[in-house]
């Protein structure tokens, strides 16, 4: 199943229920944020060893709320006419850029560190 099959299985979903006409984009983002937030909840409070624990037995529940999260991610692309395929390659070469190997590998500073050196 490609990237493309997934977004035409929500927006059928989403039109069968006839509910575009609640899908604006400000409604739509807070979707997006609230699915991700409930992500974030599995690990709120946890150490280390507590997510690793957490994560092996909870790995359906989590998948769950990333896949509802991909689901509003998805059907924003849809909606907003964005090539999600073509836009995240894009960024990922701008990525890149902004992290060469040469001076990223093993670091987490950000980008503006870098152009700092």
């Amino acid at each position: 199943m490609t990237i493309y099959d997934i977004q035409k299985k929500i927006v059928h979903f989403r039109d069968q229920r006839d509910w575009k006409k609640f899908h604006n984009p400000k409604d739509l983002a807070i979707s997006l944020q609230l699915e991700a937030s409930e992500v974030l909840e599995h690990f709120q409070w946890k150490n280390n060893d507590e997510i690793q624990e957490h994560i092996k037995k909870n790995k359906k529940e989590i998948g769950e709320e990333l896949a509802d999260t991909l689901y509003w991610i998805l059907l924003m692309c849809h909606d907003f006419e964005i090539d999600i395929e073509t836009t995240f390659d894009k960024k990922m070469k701008q990525n890149s850029k902004k992290y060469p190997v040469s001076k990223a590998k093993g670091k987490h500073s950000k980008y503006t560190e870098y152009l700092k050196k």
